[in-house]
Order: structure tokens, then C-alpha cells, then sequence
């Protein structure tokens, strides 16, 4: 996933993103309760959205969140993120430097999540 977003902002002029574990515990822990708790939004069913559930874990540099659910792989939902004006905004922010990516596998999905960070 890391290398299929970092060709797209290279291919818009940005830096690459790194991968960042922080980030990516808050994306796995937000697809798997997606999963889990059978609901599909930034904003989780406690209220929360991506920036307190960073907060939560202590992280103050989240900036922009992806979620999608059912395509099969980082290739397809690459392409399904690229096909919308708001997540592609997200993928080539260019002030974006960090990114953890969390997938969970299950019934109907899976579901993924992009955290990015500053």
C-alpha cells in the first residue's frame, strides 16, 4: 500500500509518505471495530472520529483519514481511492509526511483504513 501511494505522489510532485506503526495501530484498530461493530464511517459509533481516536492513543499529528470496505486487495482499493475527488486529495496532500495503513479481514469485507500524519 505504502509503495502504490507513494508512485501516485510522486507522480503529482509530492514527497513520498513513511510508514508510521503509531498511525497504523489507530487505521488496524479502526478497520477492525468497523468490522466488528458492522459499521462503515470516519466517526465511530462511540462519536469519535479519526483525529480523537489518535488523540486517544497519544497521537497529535493525524491529519486526513481513507476508509473503504469490500475490494479485495491494496491494488483495488488504490484504484477505488484514486476514483474519488476527496481520498485522492488525501493520498496527494503534499503536506501530508506520514501514513499507517490498517486492514481487517472478515465477512463482507475487508476494510481498510488510511491514517495520515504531518
Amino acid at each position: 500500500m505504502l509503495a502504490l501511494v507513494n508512485a501516485q505522489r510522486a507522480s503529482a510532485g509530492c514527497a513520498p509518505v513513511t510508514a508510521d506503526d503509531r498511525l497504523a495501530a489507530v487505521a488496524r484498530a479502526h478497520s477492525a471495530d468497523m468490522r466488528d461493530r458492522h459499521f462503515f464511517s470516519h466517526t465511530n459509533p462511540d462519536g469519535l472520529n479519526p483525529f480523537q481516536r489518535a488523540e486517544a492513543a497519544g497521537i497529535k499529528y493525524a491529519r486526513a483519514e481513507n476508509i473503504a470496505s469490500g475490494q479485495p486487495d491494496p491494488a483495488a482499493v488504490m484504484a477505488a481511492w484514486m476514483a474519488s475527488d476527496g481520498h485522492r486529495q488525501n493520498i496527494l496532500n503534499c503536506s501530508l509526511r506520514t501514513l499507517g495503513v490498517g486492514v481487517a479481514q472478515g465477512a463482507g469485507g475487508p476494510w481498510w483504513t488510511q491514517l495520515f500524519g504531518a
